[in-house]
This record gives C-alpha cells, structure tokens and sequence, in this order.
C-alpha cells in the first residue's frame, strides 16, 4: 500500500496539474503547525515566481481541482499555505490495513533487485577495535532497511586479507620460530591441519611486527619479500596464510555476533586476487591506463573538477597492485556474480577519494555499467568526551569487546537497581546494553562525528534506545494485562491522544523510505522517539485498561498493539530489540 503521504501527495499533484501547474509542485509534508492541521502542501509559494502570480491565488485555484474525499478540511491560509486535515474514515482505514498487513503496509520498492552492501573491513590477525564499531552498526542497519524494502541484500564483511600485513606476520613468524616446516622452500606435503598459534598469540604479533617493520628496514625487505612469495602462491606460506584465516574469522564472527552484526558473505581482498591479472590486461589493451614514473595509472579528472583528483593507481612501479587494484577486481567479481542495481561501501569518510577514484576508474573501464549505482557512505569518528577518539583509560585504542563489555556491566548495575529476577539479569542488560550502544551511534547523522557518553547512552530516559525498549514493554505489560488483542481492529477515536497516536504510526512506512533514501537510520531513529513520546503521553493522559467502554477500550488496545508493532519493526530494523523486562 502507499503510505499516507504518498497517497495525499498524488492526489495533491493531481489538483496542480489539473489547475493548469506542474504537479511536483503538489509534495506534501507533516505540519509544522499541528495545532492548525496535519499534512500541508507549501506549492503555490514556490509556484509565485515561476507563474507571476499570488500564491493564495494559486492554492485556491489548486484545491478547487483537489479531490476531498479522504479530508476532514482542506483550508488555504495566507500567503498561501495549503493545510490538510484528514477524515477519520481515511486515517483509520490506513492504519488498519497496516495493521492487517504482515509488513505493516510498507511497499517493496526494491522488489527485483539486487544490492550489496560492504561494511565491515576488519583485517585479519588484528582484534576489532572501535574504529570498527560505525561500519558494523551503520552497515547493519542499511542492510535490514534494505531487506526490508523487498531488496535482494548481500552484506559482504570485505575482510582485509592479503598484502603486506601477512608479509609482516610470516616474516616475524619465522624470525621467532626458523624450524617451522612452514619456512623450509623445499619441503613438500602436507602441512599440519591445526594452527601453531593462537589468536592471542596472532594479535600479538601483528602489531610487533609492524612497528619492527618502521624502523628495521632489513626487516621490512623480508616482509615485503614474503608477502611476494605469498602471492606468488609458495606452499608454507600459503598453508600459514589458512591457519591465520581461520583462527582470526573463528574471531571475528564471535565478536560480530556479540553486536547482532551478520555478514552473507565472507569475502576478502583475497577472493578478488585471481580476477586481477585479465583485469589489468583487459584496462591496458583497451588504452584506459598509462604510464606514469614507472606505475599503471587511470587517469580518472573529468575537467569539471573544482579540485583535481589525482589518477587511480593500477599498479606500482614495481609491478605491485594496491588497494584500488583490489578494489577494482571485487567490482569485478560483484558484477559477474550478482550483477546488482546498488553497491554501497561504509567506511571512514577520510577514504571519500579513494572511493570517488575507484569508482570513476569503474565507470571508464566499463567494469561498472552507469545503471548500476555505486556510493560511498563515509562516517564521522566515535569521540570521548573530551572531543578526541574515544580511547582505554590508559589512553589507547579500545577492543570492541572491552567496550562492549564495559558497557554491559554499567547497564547491569541498573538492571539489577529495577529488581530484575536473577535469572533475566544478564540477558537483559545484554538487550539494553546493545540498544543503548546502537541507539547512540545510529541516532547520529553517518557523516557526522559524536560523543560516546555511558551515562547518556545508557539512561532510561530521553532521546536513548534504553527508553524506546521501556516503551514498548510497558506496551507489552498492558497487552498481557488485557489478554487476546490480535484480533480487534483499528476504530475511530474521539480522544485527542489517540489521534495524535494514530498519525504518528501512519507516519511509519515514509521514514522508512526517507531513511533509506538518504542512507540515513539516524531518520528511523528520530521517527520512533517522536512514536514511543506519544505513545508514552497517550499512556497517561488516557485511561486505557480502565476505560468502561469496552469498544473504546478495544480500540485503544489495538491502536497501542500496532504502535508496538511498529516499534519492534523499527528497533529490529535498527539492529536490536527488547527485553522481556526492564
């Protein structure tokens, strides 16, 4: 079904083009003045100047011609606003068909076709930290949204597992451990089927190995040597190179699971290796790369530029590929195996160039057709509250799961004040601590920086996800107190808190789409604060449970039963959901 905006808006733009005006004149809005209606068309004031006449003359001219079927009152008030009011019959009939609707009324706009979303970008043999935190939830939440909308969505967590890092490890590797069967050139068979190592020890290394690389360049030379030879395919390399792989994503999916994150895809730069050499030949035969000092480069400028973008780098002047090679190659793979409408990447938004360069490389190369969409969504950083990355207390990176961790225990500590059974302790301040983590993060526009507060994040009230979680068990707690529900439909309502509460969940499926629209959860986010202050108002204002007549009453439950509905839609989309208690 149309959502109730949409469905207005059509009728709106109808009225404009049969009143002799462009009918994208005729978008229609919530109200910014409640207090005198509910939707409102701004139209004629921008049809002023392009028609060279009065906008309350417009607007009349405009409703004249509006079908007002669906409309308690359609009024023109200076200088020439349109508002809207809706008809009862109209509203409730919307909202019951949401609530008779197993996807509550939205529409599958993306029904036939294909997305991929690549967020994630942890590399191998390092811990997540919470650099990593913005891709995973934001990322996240896209992918749901997108789901939801009927779009066939594959998460790709993109794993950063080839090049020098793995030279660096191997090398250290064999510098602490010489008699491994791994280092011996001329060995072959079989290798051992356990990693000699663990995960501990592999997080360890990694971090010594790059810091010796900086200032040992003898070092370095063999980093860069084995991370060749790796490539190059040498068997002990390879065979360490699989141990590396599956102890670090044995790793990576525990600690994704702890954020409710789940990829479709584990692919890696790796996958995209064997694609690089045809792709490379393919963009130097058909004349897209030249040389330049020694290195295969695109040049990818278009004139138009207020700032020049530099060329994008095939390959170095040493023959090596980089980044971009790689990113070119997993273009390249993506379009063979799901041909997709929509890529979309999440990463730090200091990387926009590097993006803005792949892609116009793509679209030249013809590895990307122009009907394909490609967008880089780039987040700000995740700040203490001094302003600066959030940090340990010691003043280093933090682990995701040592945030993850401290967390949960600040949000057991109020679980436990709210006396809840012993038994629900841990698992539900697991739920709140995620909302809350989740909520804070994602009510923030992507691009933009914010401050990470535990006790603002974590309150029970205010603009968190700890409260749009009491909200829809307080929800649930009526529900069980009244019984059976599922069955009563949507009526009409003369009390005011209804109403209000009726047009706020009618508002669901368009910030759905806005949010989707505009790769933004942040817009989700703020919608269903809006919803659960409503609701919260109408739960006291409003007797519900005591109301004598059981008709109203009825419709009051079902009015609160969908609201929750949508919340728990919402929150899931979000990437989380409620507790049974708080």
């Amino acid at each position: 079904m149309k959502n109730i905006i949409d469905s207005i808006t059509e009728r709106m733009r109808q009225a404009f083009a049969d009143a002799g005006y462009d009918p994208q004149l005729g978008q229609v809005t919530v109200s910014d003045r409640p207090d005198l209606c509910e939707y409102q068309c701004n139209g004629a004031l921008a049809a002023a100047k392009r028609y060279k006449c009065a906008p309350i003359l417009i607007a009349k001219a405009v409703i004249e011609k509006l079908d007002r079927a669906d409309f308690a009152s359609v009024d023109v008030v200076m200088p020439g606003f349109i508002n809207l009011t809706l008809s009862d019959d109209f509203l409730t009939g919307c909202l019951e068909q949401m609530r008779t609707d197993a996807e509550l009324g939205v529409e599958k706009t993306g029904a036939g076709k294909t997305v991929v979303i690549d967020y994630g970008g942890a590399n191998v043999a390092k811990p997540l930290h919470i650099g990593h935190l913005r891709s995973a939830i934001i990322g996240e939440s896209l992918k749901r949204i997108h789901r939801f909308l009927g779009y066939n969505t594959i998460g790709d967590v993109h794993l950063g597992d080839w090049g020098l890092q793995m030279g660096l490890i191997i090398a250290e590797l064999q510098m602490r451990h010489p008699e491994w069967r791994y280092f011996d050139p001329d060995r072959t068979g079989e290798y051992p089927a356990e990693p000699p190592f663990s995960i501990g020890e592999l997080e360890e290394v990694y971090p010594y190995a790059s810091a010796k690389s900086k200032s040992d360049p003898d070092f370095a030379d063999r980093a860069h040597l084995a991370t060749v030879e790796l490539q190059k395919g040498r068997a002990g390399y390879r065979a360490l190179w699989k141990h590396i792989m599956q102890i670090s994503v044995a790793d990576l999916r525990k600690n994704y699971d702890e954020l409710d994150v789940h990829f479709d895809q584990w692919l890696g730069e790796s996958d995209a290796q064997p694609l690089i050499p045809d792709m490379v030949e393919r963009i130097k035969s058909q004349g897209f790369a030249v040389l330049s000092d020694g290195a295969w480069v695109i040049p990818v400028s278009d004139g138009s530029d207020k700032t020049e973008i530099p060329p994008c780098i095939l390959l170095k002047s040493d023959g090596s590929a980089i980044y971009a090679t790689t990113d070119l190659a997993t273009l390249v793979q993506r379009m063979r195996d799901w041909a997709p409408d929509r890529i979309l990447y999440l990463t730090d938004k200091r990387q926009a160039l590097h993006f803005e360069q792949v892609f116009r490389a793509a679209r030249k190369c013809g590895i990307v057709p122009a009907a394909t969409e490609l967008k880089h969504i780039g987040f700000g950083t995740m700040n203490g509250r001094d302003g600066k990355p959030f940090k340990t207390r010691d003043g280093g990176v933090m682990r995701l799961e040592q945030l993850i961790a401290e967390l949960h225990d600040f949000v057991r500590d109020k679980v436990i004040e709210n006396r809840i059974s012993e038994d629900m302790v841990e698992s539900t301040a697991a739920k709140i601590a995620l909302a809350a983590l989740k909520y804070g993060d994602l009510s923030n526009h992507p691009t933009k920086d914010y401050i990470f507060d535990f006790d603002r994040f974590a309150a029970f009230e205010g603009d968190t996800g700890p409260y749009i979680l009491y909200t829809i068990v307080r929800i649930r707690s009526i529900l069980t107190k009244y019984g059976a529900y599922e069955h009563l439909p949507i009526r009409k309502t003369a009390d005011a808190g209804a109403r209000d509460l009726m047009l706020s969940v009618g508002r669901f499926s368009s910030c759905v789409d806005a949010a989707l629209a505009n790769y933004a959860p942040n817009l989700l986010c703020a919608y269903i604060y809006e919803l659960a202050g409503t609701v919260n108002k109408f739960y006291h204002e409003t007797r519900i449970l005591s109301e004598r007549d059981e008709s109203v009453k009825a419709g009051y439950i079902a009015l609160i039963a969908l609201a929750k509905r949508v919340l728990e839609t919402s929150v899931f989309l979000l990437g989380f959901d409620a507790p049974e208690r708080m």
